[in-house]
């Protein structure tokens, strides 16, 4: 007869791994890492190395001034990674750098470490930046022009001069806006990987970027809703961001929840508010209600009926 042993949870096992996980997504981000250094020069890679060094560096002093033990899981790569991707491609070195220390020291450590933090660290080291030095964070180029040459981002000309970019332009990348941001089908791409690997939840971004098309559909038809699906970070908040396991709804029915809530938020920013782009304040905003969408939206547990309110006299 086989010994009963008798062990606290989880009681599934599976050879996936936070580790196994997080260099996936860095795989899947290599087609917009490759995009990004393709159409801005190689001036991208220093600053993805300098925000990957800059995070890596910082979450190893913070846990050691924790007394906890440093360990490569790939989680401050991520971080570092997706960090660099939504800053423009002539930000200072130094300016991406602090950007990525601030986002794991205060958006992830002070929280108690990787699992515990409430927001997004990628997202907050990019506000942080933002309201910092607000000049630089909104000094774009256009694609091949390695000089300092400015120009508005396809969301910037829709604001200010209503003017829209060919869904074309917008899908294949060619043209301004953050490193990570501007090719749909590069990201696209990743965030099919990682759902066909089942590593990603396809409700969050299908109900993110849905309910942003349907609303610009339904509130102004003078809008295009292909073009706010594809310009701005709307793809690479959908499949990188909002799908982060800490910071977004545990259940099915609450990540359709987040998605939906994230995507009406985006499309008050962009109709409503002053600024373009609204994708990095939509997901934080909503990574502050996922705790209450966790609280009332809750799986039914398994064996156990749901509870009769009302009955008919029939059932009686």
């Amino acid at each position: 007869m086989p010994e009963l042993i008798v062990s606290p949870s989880p009681h599934i096992r599976s050879d996936v791994s936070i580790e196994k996980i997080m260099y996936s997504v860095i795989i899947a981000l290599i087609p917009t890492v490759a995009c990004g250094v393709y159409f801005f020069g190689t001036q991208v890679i220093n600053i993805i190395v300098a925000c990957i060094l800059s995070a890596l560096f910082t979450e190893y002093l913070a846990l050691r001034l924790m007394g906890r033990k440093f360990v490569m899981d790939g989680s401050a790569i991520i971080t570092g990674l997706l960090l660099a991707l939504c800053l423009p491609p002539r930000i200072p070195l130094w300016m991406a750098a602090l950007g990525a220390a601030f986002a794991i020291a205060f958006a992830k450590c002070v929280f108690g470490g990787l699992g515990q933090n409430i927001f997004n660290p990628a997202l907050v080291g990019r506000v942080f930046l933002m309201v910092s030095w607000p000049v630089e964070m909104t000094t774009w180029i256009m694609p091949f022009t390695y000089d300092a040459v400015t120009t508005a981002t396809p969301l910037g000309l829709w604001k200010m001069e209503q003017i829209a970019t060919p869904h074309i332009n917008l899908a294949l990348g060619n043209v301004s806006g953050c490193i990570g941001e501007t090719s749909a089908i590069a990201i696209l791409i990743g965030g099919v990987f990682l759902i066909a690997k089942r590593y990603i939840d396809w409700r969050t971004p299908l109900s993110y970027i849905a309910t942003v098309g349907i609303l610009m559909l339904i509130l102004r038809q003078d809008q295009d809703p292909v073009f706010h699906i594809l310009a701005g970070g709307l793809f690479l908040g959908a499949f990188f961001m909002a799908t982060d396991y800490v910071t977004t709804p545990i259940t099915r029915e609450g990540r359709i929840i987040f998605g939906i809530g994230a995507g009406v938020i985006v499309v008050a920013i962009r109709l409503i508010g002053g600024y373009p782009e609204g994708v990095a304040f939509s997901i934080l905003l909503m990574n502050a209600f996922t705790p209450l969408i966790d609280r009332h939206v809750k799986p039914r547990v398994y064996g156990i009926k749901r509870k009769k309110i009302f009955t008919s006299p029939v059932d009686r």
